[in-house]
């Protein structure tokens, strides 16, 4: 279990543009028809990372919550299926079914929208405002596997507030840690 961190892409990011596969809708999903009217969060996750198991739950409660408000959520994985086969398109309509994902949950298979947003690990975590401008990049919370810390959300959950509040975010951005995309080796 690598430790990670996010690259922390720079705030004010325009959101690179992304057409790809769901998995669960089995149709090809794109960034306009993820976008909230109110703002956007694009993760980066998948199906093994212990550091995203760790979290599934309340990523799921926060996008109940946040839709609602009118905020887009999308889940993309990157990950090398070839290598990680339970990564894969198949497991991970599987698996959305079995977390009960709100929403999208995407197949990157040529890694160049991971390599787009400069994410690094899972679960890397974006949100954007509603001109799909990025405001706040990093971590869920303080919570990891094993460090006794409960998983709240508090730092996407006061980001998103601040988002629809339309008010400054002051906390400071942490970086998402977690397990390191499994980018496919060049041949």
């Amino acid at each position: 279990m690598a430790n990670t961190p996010s690259n922390m892409l720079p705030l004010g990011t325009s959101a690179p543009y992304f057409e790809l596969p769901d998995t669960i809708s089995d149709t090809l999903i794109d960034l306009e028809t993820v976008k909230g009217k109110n703002g956007t969060v694009i993760m980066f996750i998948c199906n093994h990372c212990p550091f995203v198991i760790h979290v599934n739950k309340e990523i799921v409660a926060i996008a109940n919550a946040y839709l609602k408000k009118g905020v887009g959520f999308v889940a993309i994985s990157s990950n090398d299926a070839i290598k990680y086969p339970q990564d894969g398109p198949d497991k991970m309509k599987l698996h959305a079914k079995n977390e009960k994902y709100p929403f999208p949950y995407l197949y990157d298979e040529s890694q160049a929208i991971a390599k787009a947003y400069d994410a690094a690990c899972t679960p890397d975590l974006y949100v954007f405002d509603e001109d799909l401008k990025l405001i706040y990049r990093g971590q869920l919370d303080d919570s990891r596997p094993g460090n006794g810390k409960p998983v709240t959300g508090s730092d996407l959950r006061y980001a998103l507030d601040c988002l629809i509040e339309n008010k400054e975010n002051n906390n400071p951005q942490k970086p998402s840690i977690g397990c390191n995309i499994k980018w496919k080796i060049p041949e």
